[in-house]
């Protein structure tokens, strides 16, 4: 057994709608532009470059509709809907016909995003974990197993803010599909049960304050709720 010189931290846990058990969180993929239309609102261009990733912690998960606290060091919190997918089974150079026997199951997430922290790293050639990596930056919703949601390839996804929609889209229009991104993912690492995968968020985006609620669908997955405090 290991002797460990402090407490251990925690393992991050994702509720599974309807089962009694949560999902282990080892991981966090995020996947950049990969819905035109939100690349083009991001001043990039929507050709269909290679996918590319940035990461955040495992702890940044936000679960049960629990209020989200407005983070430190921000004047532009924005919000990105995203249909998120979690790994269930271990590979690398994963081909293309077989990626999504590594998916355990499915859910609604938001990318919550420090937009000016991420755009002055942009300018300076900086990382983006500030940006993207904070805590309780990761709201997501019940998971449902693989089974539940057969094909990825469609649905539609929709976020509302105080009860106006702010972005709405569908999976169909995702420049990499699922299977491709953990395809191409599983090139670069070897990804391990509990990694998360955030697949992108369409148009749409835009700053939230204060007091604002933040209600996603995926449609057959789920929801994901939170407020603004």
């Amino acid at each position: 057994m290991p002797h460990y010189v402090i407490a251990p931290p925690a393992t991050a846990t994702v509720p599974v709608a309807n089962h009694g058990g949560d999902f282990p969180v080892r991981r966090i993929f995020c996947v950049g532009r990969n819905y035109a239309e939100h690349a083009r609102e991001m001043g990039s261009d929507p050709d269909r470059e290679l996918p590319f990733f940035f990461c955040k912690p495992s702890d940044a998960v936000l679960t049960y509709g629990a209020d989200m606290p407005y983070p430190t060091m921000t004047k532009s919190l924005h919000h990105e809907m995203e249909l998120v997918v979690a790994i269930g089974t271990e590979g690398a150079n994963i081909p293309l016909d077989k990626a999504l026997s590594h998916v355990w199951g499915y859910a609604a997430g938001l990318d919550m995003t420090r937009r000016d922290l991420q755009n002055a790293a942009k300018k300076e050639g900086k990382p983006w974990d500030m940006g993207k990596g904070f805590d309780f930056s990761a709201p997501i919703g019940l998971m449902i197993p693989a089974d539940k949601f057969p094909d990825p390839t469609k649905g539609k996804i929709e976020l509302k803010v105080n009860g106006v929609v702010r972005q709405t889209s569908d999976l169909s229009k995702l420049i990499w599909s699922v299977a491709e991104t953990i395809s191409y993912l599983s090139q670069l690492v070897m990804l391990a049960p509990g990694d998360l995968i955030f697949t992108g968020t369409p148009e749409g985006v835009a700053a939230v304050e204060k007091g604002d609620v933040l209600e996603g669908i995926v449609e057959g997955v789920g929801i994901v709720h939170t407020r603004i405090v």
